[in-house]
């Protein structure tokens, strides 16, 4: 996806440097580039996720207790 930043007139060219920045962390683009940047095999994606929904089982449990 190209990530275009229109120039309004009186922008300067920090000002538009801002934009692009602001743009390209909220569409989360160099996070995306860096997870891609090395292939993963399956087994060790399934092995992150477990240990992602692990890792957010723990903290609801002790922000929420064990109840749930």
């Amino acid at each position: 996806m190209a990530i275009i930043v229109k120039a309004q007139p009186g922008d300067s060219t920090d000002q538009l440097i801002k934009k692009f920045k602001k743009l390209v962390l909220s569409d989360q683009l160099l996070a995306q580039l860096k997870e891609r940047e090395f292939y993963k095999k399956p087994a060790l994606k399934k092995k992150e996720k477990m240990s992602e929904l692990k890792r957010r089982r723990k903290h609801n449990e002790r922000k929420y207790g064990s109840d749930r």
